[in-house]
């Protein structure tokens, strides 16, 4: 499987890791990591059963012999950020799922912890990906898509600020602020009069936010823009069949890989929209650990 790589700077981000809260003694350092584990009741704070990030969290109970013994408390993402809030208020310890880009690194200070096994996979890419004749038959957009590229700490201010406000107020907002960024992306294209081009996207907040930017841009260059929020599944096939242009949404290597695979060469890819994407384990950042084997079994 290929894909091809901008040339774009790396940035820390979208992983998906366990994070872990820990709260410090009243001299103001952090315990023990047996007394950290013990208050956290040998337990980590999920998501869903059936979620992917929880069935990762089984298996990294199964890998690690510092997860011996642990347990993963379901529950909904909403109650596991409510839990996460509570236990900083009071600087307790708590391990969470986590997912970058995701607001809560904007909203908390919080950390990934380090995966050395390897369970949670390594960092992914959001990807744009076009249908086959969309340079020919559409070189300015095919040039402003393809020009897209985003880093993962923008996006998560702009998902913090869409807890308070409708995501295409929080998109126009960015890209008033971003000017210069909008004028790089738009250097040297002419605009058009009403040519409708179809992006599809998955209904995740980065592909959300990421999909309305391009919405934006491309309508001040005379596009008429059309988002479809759509099952991966069905991303991948509109696109390789035409009857959708483009789409940043595909998450790569990991995520999406066998859909990319299972179509590959029917679209083009354009490369990344933004790098450094990761799901894991996570603390708050007071916590004084920085690894999964740092963490102690139940005994």
């Amino acid at each position: 499987m290929r894909f091809k790589w901008k040339k774009l700077g790396l940035i820390s981000g979208l992983s998906l890791s366990l994070i872990v809260a820990g709260c410090g003694s009243d001299d103001g350092n952090v315990q023990s990591d047996a007394s950290v584990s013990e208050k956290m009741e040998y337990t980590i704070t999920g998501l869903e059963p059936g979620a992917g990030q929880t069935k990762k969290n089984e298996k990294a109970i199964s890998a690690y012999d510092s997860l011996d013994g642990w347990e993963q408390k379901l529950s909904s993402t909403g109650a596991m950020l409510s839990e996460l809030s509570e236990a900083i208020s009071n600087e307790e310890p708590i391990i969470i799922t986590a997912w970058s880009p995701h607001y809560m690194f904007a909203k908390w200070d919080i950390k990934f912890l380090e995966d050395p096994k390897g369970v949670y996979g390594e960092e992914e890419s959001g990807t744009t990906i076009a249908r086959k004749g969309l340079k020919d038959e559409m070189p300015i957009a095919y040039t402003i898509i393809d020009r897209l590229h985003f880093e993962i700490p923008e996006i998560e201010s702009a998902l913090l600020k869409a807890q308070e406000k409708d995501i295409e107020e929080v998109t126009q907002e960015w890209v008033d602020e971003n000017k210069e960024k909008v004028a790089e992306w738009t250097k040297g294209v002419e605009t058009v009069d009403g040519t409708p081009i179809e992006l599809v996207l998955t209904p995740w907040a980065d592909a959300t936010f990421t999909a309305n930017v391009a919405k934006i841009v491309l309508e001040q260059q005379g596009f008429n823009v059309t988002l479809t929020p759509v099952d991966p599944a069905i991303l991948f096939k509109s696109i390789a069949t035409g009857d959708s242009d483009a789409s940043l949404a595909p998450w790569m290597p990991i995520t999406h890989g066998a859909l990319y695979a299972e179509y590959e060469g029917d679209f083009e890819d354009l490369g990344p929209s933004f790098t450094g994407a990761k799901i894991g384990l996570a603390v708050p950042s007071y916590m004084d650990i920085d690894s999964i084997e740092d963490l102690q079994p139940k005994e």
